[in-house]
């Protein structure tokens, strides 16, 4: 048998059975989305900001929503449940028509330095699939603490420009609450 092709089988369309050949519309997205400001606080001030859940209410939801948390287990695999409610519904909701229900974990806690968390978004919406990671650092600098968030596997459902306003608003009601 030969196994020789023209340049004219090249061209041919082919079907492939194997899952294995569509793997590219089920891979991670990896997109990774940052920000950060200088907060004039401690470390120390800043860490129990988030991990108080009356005071996460207050500085973290961005302008335009309201919080609510429903589970709240402050412990490296702690759990915890919270709802971002809409002031006006929005194409941007990700749970209903004006909300985001997440779930977390937190997967590491460095008391005045670092709070890492995997969120998941309830969401019948594929494009809000799967775990992000949320990961705070608290680095102190002269003026006080250079605070950054960095999310790791963004969903494709989030706009980038929406992510920017979103995070850029959480850090301002951060320092608004810190300061």
């Amino acid at each position: 048998m030969n196994d020789q092709r023209s340049s004219d089988d090249e061209d041919e369309p082919r079907e492939y059975s194997s899952p294995a050949c569509y793997l590219h519309e089920f891979e991670s997205y990896n997109r990774v989305d940052s920000a950060s400001r200088i907060i004039h606080a401690t470390p120390e001030k800043i860490y129990r900001a988030h991990m108080d859940p009356q005071a996460l209410i207050v500085w973290l939801p961005p302008v335009g929503m309201t919080g609510r948390i429903e589970q709240f287990e402050p412990r490296v695999g702690g759990t915890y449940k919270m709802v971002l409610t809409y002031e006006q519904p929005s194409v941007a909701a990700k749970t209903t028509e004006s909300s985001d229900s997440v779930q977390g974990r937190f997967v590491e806690l460095v008391p005045g330095r670092r709070v890492a968390q995997i969120v998941t978004f309830d969401s019948d919406d594929a494009a809000f699939a799967g775990e992000m990671k949320i990961t705070w650092t608290f680095m102190p600098v002269p003026e006080g603490t250079r605070v950054e968030v960095r999310c790791e596997n963004v969903p494709r459902g989030i706009r980038p420009e929406d992510h920017a306003a979103g995070l850029a608003s959480s850090l301002a009601n951060l320092a608004k609450f810190c300061e």
